[in-house]
């Protein structure tokens, strides 16, 4: 899942479309908080889609080409595509170079479609995707990001013991300090007992890992393409809890989604532990706001 790695914007663009084409414009998008963006028009009047961060930050940008190349590789839903990496000494930045999406009108039952085609990728064959070892199922070739957080993918067979053990725990001890003494204590008894409250797949699936409603977007064929991963392999049913957290989707879009995965009656009742980790994360991004939102679903579960 190697992507080109380049050592200026200008070398990238003369290696990937050619010598005689230049950048004649840039523009910013704005939109996400973690990285600048910008749209790059070539002199042939294509449009490049390009991110940057400060060079120590690469392997943010080497994080997202992988996750990216492994849910195209499933040939399921729309993915924009990755054209290189690089470092630009000039300006100061690493840079993650990619197919601009044009937005077209949306097509009819494009809910239906976007539910449908999820639902393949979750389906979608897992092999190699977590490690050489083939009893190593739930993870990801490396680790990679959620947000800005490291985000551990350490190949498990197990994946209530990898969402406890790289989910959950890193998230816990990086917010300890938000924590009162009863909070503690929930958490030690959630994560002594997380079998009582998760099951196991019945398969592994590929998932986005970061599906909320900003990170899937009307692509160029009017359907939904989907961008920002934080891929891994894991339970699908971690991917449809995160679509509901800040907004959801339409009735309609889960609706078809089961039409070609069936989701358990169960998981009503175990989405918000899965959503627990993104409150976490939310928590540890962004400060005490989000402390609510966790002490609630605590509360909900583990008496003290």
């Amino acid at each position: 899942m190697e992507h080109l790695h380049f050592h200026s914007l200008d070398d990238a663009i003369s290696a990937i479309f050619g010598n005689s084409l230049r950048i004649a414009s840039k523009r910013p998008v704005y939109g996400g908080d973690i990285n600048e963006s910008y749209r790059l028009s070539l002199s042939d009047g294509e449009a490049l889609f390009m991110k940057c961060n400060s060079p120590a930050n690469i392997s943010f940008f080497e994080a997202e080409a992988k996750g990216l190349k492994a849910l195209e590789n499933t040939q399921t839903i729309s993915i924009p595509k990755v054209y290189g990496i690089g470092t630009d000494n000039t300006m100061g930045k690493s840079f993650l170079l990619m197919e601009y999406l044009e937005a077209s009108p949306k097509i009819e039952k494009y809910w239906e479609v976007f539910g449908h085609e999820l639902a393949k990728l979750h389906r979608a064959a897992v092999t190699a995707l977590s490690g050489k070892d083939k009893n190593l199922v739930f993870g990801f070739e490396d680790d990679n990001y959620i947000g800005a957080t490291p985000q551990k993918n350490t190949p498990t067979k197990n994946w209530v013991d990898f969402f406890r053990t790289c989910r959950l725990y890193p998230q816990i001890q990086m917010a300890d300090s938000y924590f009162d003494t009863k909070t503690r204590k929930q958490f030690i008894k959630l994560m002594d007992n997380l079998e009582s409250y998760l099951t196991e797949p019945e398969f592994p699936s590929l998932i986005h890992g970061d599906l909320w409603i900003g990170n899937a977007v009307c692509g160029p064929d009017g359907k939904a393409w989907i961008l920002d991963p934080a891929a891994y392999v894991g339970h699908f049913e971690a991917e449809l809890a995160m679509t509901e957290l800040f907004g959801g989707y339409p009735d309609y879009f889960y609706q078809a989604y089961n039409d070609t995965n069936p989701i358990n009656s169960g998981y009503n009742d175990r989405k918000d532990l899965y959503n627990l980790y993104h409150l976490l994360n939310h928590l540890n991004l962004f400060g005490s706001s989000y402390l609510g939102s966790v002490k609630r679903i605590l509360d909900r579960r583990i008496s003290i």
